[in-house]
């Protein structure tokens, strides 16, 4: 699907000059969420955008659970929470990735794949795909195949969905904003 070709969606989501720091363009979602009719063709058009068949949507902490439950819901699949390390009871498996001045760390509960099970990874945004990027690592990591991963926001100049290309995972957007 042509990214242009979203300008509803795209038109429902606001941008915040300098912030969390000046120079940043903060691509605000919550509009899009606040927004019962851009939300339903949000959730319809990511749907439409899955290539085969799914077993499981994965959604990254937090805004990934948004909308990954609403199309694990429209695709008839579970959905599995990626939070931050130390939020799930229970055992869990984790994968660190690297963060601008630090590193940080994903977690699923060690049981919550089935080996070769096909995965939707999904999140409101792909930025540097440092996040996505461990997740896909993480689930791998217990015998998933990532298949596909869905974001509602691509900023392209930042490299992340490339990466994840060339992590061998096919990556979908519905709107892409130029610039940071």
């Amino acid at each position: 699907m042509d990214l242009y070709q979203n300008e509803d969606i795209r038109s429902r989501i606001r941008t915040i000059p300098d912030f969390p720091k000046p120079g940043i363009l903060f691509r605000d979602i919550t509009t899009l969420l606040l927004d019962g009719e851009g939300l339903r063709l949000t959730i319809d058009r990511m749907a439409a955008q899955v290539d085969g068949t799914i077993d499981l949507v994965a959604g990254v902490e937090a805004r990934g659970f948004l909308f990954g439950a609403a199309l694990a819901m429209q695709l008839g699949t579970g959905v599995l929470l990626i939070r931050k390390d130390g939020k799930l009871p229970g055992a869990t498996v984790a994968e660190d990735y690297a963060l601008e001045y630090g590193t940080d760390r994903i977690a699923i509960h060690a049981d919550a794949v089935a080996p070769g099970a096909r995965v939707l990874l999904v999140d409101d945004l792909i930025a540097t795909g440092g996040t996505a990027r461990a997740a896909v690592r993480l689930l791998r990591k217990v015998g998933a195949e990532v298949v596909q991963a869905a974001f509602v926001v691509d900023l392209p100049d930042l490299g992340g969905a490339d990466a994840l290309r060339s992590d061998g995972v096919t990556v979908s957007a519905l709107v892409a904003f130029e610039g940071h």
